[in-house]
């Protein structure tokens, strides 16, 4: 099954608050996960801030091109509901 982001919002430092398309949702602390060059803009976090919830994808995405796949950020998910 494919996994689709319907909702996210910026909540502090590097964490989201995700909503998947089956209804689950939560937290999500992605300052650990900025690996490799297209990342490295979304050490600092007024960039971080500025994600999209991509309208085809459903995933989150940056002006630079970064983005996490659904399923890895659902598996980082802490404080579901």
């Amino acid at each position: 099954m494919i996994t689709h982001i319907n909702k996210a919002k910026y909540l502090r430092d590097f964490r989201v608050w995700l909503e998947f398309d089956d209804g689950v949702s939560g937290e999500v602390d992605l300052s650990a996960e900025f690996k490799g060059p297209v990342f490295e803009p979304l050490r600092r976090v007024e960039y971080f801030r500025r994600f999209l919830l991509h309208p085809e994808l459903k995933t989150l995405v940056w002006p630079n091109g970064a983005d996490f796949a659904p399923e890895f950020l659902r598996s980082k998910l802490t404080m579901q509901a």
